[in-house]
């Protein structure tokens, strides 16, 4: 793990050059996410019986048990890698696909978040432009941006420590008055247990409560049960659960 001091976090709206930097930290996350949804669907009781009566018949034909046990098996894990979400995507949100340039900032001066961190220890966060990987050029977006497709694509927020992405956040677009979504939140594997997650969800609860939100809801992707701990350590509650005061966020 990378030590970070969340004092010089500054957690910013996502900008067109940041786009791939982004993708590629969803694709880390996904990947892990995949694999534990795949194994999970393996593990199922009626998964079982179908595959071992596909082995069955399968074993009449190639006269091999590997093979028979294999081949289902095998089939079964293509179908899902082809078939789930990727990166393109967003898991969680209401659309099939995320629309990243839609999302991405265009103020002359970066929206961001409040760090407490920050305000308690006095120090400024430096923001440094962002680093780029070699042999990536610059391209222009021509796509036309509209305000209704700005309204549409929702949020991304990112949280940026001297240039590098760490993690990121995704509020999807409003779809009812005092009601957010987060649809997605992505830390990178070496800053996992810097406290970075929780400083992104709380930086984004207390924006979205200043400009009217009544409740938050989360996505947590099944079966993460790391993911459903992390929100209820929050005080998120899942769909039907109801707590004392009636006001809390849920999962």
């Amino acid at each position: 793990m990378v030590r970070v001091e969340l004092d010089q976090v500054v957690m910013r709206r996502m900008r067109e050059d940041d786009i791939e930097a982004v993708k590629a930290l969803i694709k880390e996350g996904c990947e892990g996410t995949e694999n534990r949804l795949i194994l999970h669907i393996l593990t199922r009781p009626l998964c079982l019986f179908i595959l071992a009566v596909l082995s069955s018949i399968l074993r009449c034909l190639v006269h091999s048990f590997i093979l028979a046990l294999a081949i289902p098996v095998f089939l079964l894990i293509v179908f899902l890698k082809i078939t789930m979400p990727r990166s393109t995507g967003v898991l969680g949100s209401s659309r099939p696909y995320w629309d990243y340039v839609g999302s991405s900032y265009r103020g002359t001066q970066d929206e961001t978040l409040q760090n407490p961190y920050a305000r308690i220890s006095g120090k400024t966060p430096v923001t440094k432009a962002p680093r780029r990987r070699l042999g990536t050029k610059e391209k222009e977006s021509t796509e036309k941006i509209t305000p209704e497709r700005e309204q549409t694509a929702g949020q991304v927020w990112v949280a940026d420590c001297e240039g590098d992405i760490l993690g990121c956040i995704f509020r999807e677009s409003e779809s009812r008055a005092g009601v957010r979504r987060i649809c997605r939140l992505v830390i990178g594997s070496w800053y996992r247990r810097e406290g970075l997650g929780r400083l992104l969800v709380q930086s984004l609860e207390q924006k979205e409560s200043q400009r009217g939100a009544d409740r938050v809801y989360a996505h947590v992707p099944y079966p993460s049960k790391v993911g459903e701990v992390f929100f209820r350590k929050l005080g998120y509650l899942q769909l039907g659960e109801q707590n004392d005061e009636d006001d809390g966020e849920e999962v």
